[in-house]
């Protein structure tokens, strides 16, 4: 089924990770990269490879972003959504090569292997996505910082794994979490609590950054990662943390404004 999917990827300076991420789907046929006006090595790694297609647009969120990326001229039934550092295993290749799915499936969830600068975790906080999907039958909506795609039809899982591998330089990462973390903060002021997710009421309560090292740790194994595990979980501590630091703002400063 491999030439039955475009790959669409999502870039903007992603020049540490977009080698890797092109290179292990060299298999499609054309892979559409939606690029927000990139100004490193991004574009000129892009051009090297022959099955890309860049198209650029201006950057206004994710939501809007990737329902721009189904508008484009698109070859085949299937799309598979892709950050820039996101990576097809040989496994997940295989996989979807193999795919003989029925009409009345009209999308695929992934699960990921969390990698940290290219070893791989024992697990992670990061939630499986519905990433492979028939074009027509989806759109997107937004959710907190980032966005949902809506698949109207049956979706199964996918036995292997997407592979997660940012190497993005630590200050990028940093400035990406504050960004997100207000976003993140402005959802829960408006959440229904009932609606809410255990993770999510533990934010609400303020406990969040108390339970995510011994849960990532032990309850993940993590611990069982080494340097590795310990910089994943001061990662999520971090993010915990601006989290609660976005919801102090908010109450101190009022209403949270409407998001996009």
């Amino acid at each position: 089924m491999l030439d039955q999917i475009t790959p669409i990827i999502h870039t903007y300076n992603e020049a540490a990770n977009i080698r890797r991420t092109l290179a292990a789907v060299s298999w499609a046929t054309e892979v559409l990269v939606i690029d927000s006006f990139s100004d490193d090595q991004t574009l000129p790694i892009c051009e090297s490879f022959s099955n890309v297609r860049v198209v650029q647009n201006k950057y206004l969120g994710p939501t809007d972003q990737s329902n721009f990326g189904l508008t484009q001229d698109i070859n085949t039934d299937w799309v598979l959504a892709m950050d820039a550092d996101y990576v097809v295993s040989n496994e997940l290749q295989k996989e979807l090569a193999n795919l003989a799915p029925d009409k009345d499936v009209k999308g695929f969830e992934v699960s990921f292997e969390y990698l940290i600068h290219g070893k791989p975790l024992t697990g992670s906080l990061y939630p499986p996505r519905t990433s492979l999907y028939r074009k027509a039958y989806a759109h997107y909506r937004r959710d907190g910082h980032t966005q949902r795609v809506v698949i109207d039809g049956l979706v199964l899982k996918l036995e292997h794994k997407m592979q997660h591998d940012d190497r993005k330089p630590y200050p990028r990462w940093l400035a990406s979490q504050r960004k997100y973390a207000a976003q993140e903060a402005q959802k829960l002021a408006k959440a229904n609590w009932q609606k809410l997710s255990w993770p999510d009421r533990l934010r609400v309560w303020g406990i969040a950054p108390l339970a995510i090292v011994p849960y990532t740790l032990f309850a993940k194994g993590l611990i069982r990662n080494g340097s590795a595990g310990f910089e994943y979980t001061g990662q999520r501590l971090i993010a915990e943390l601006y989290l609660q630091m976005a919801r102090l703002k908010l109450r101190f400063a009022g209403k949270p404004a409407d998001l996009k």
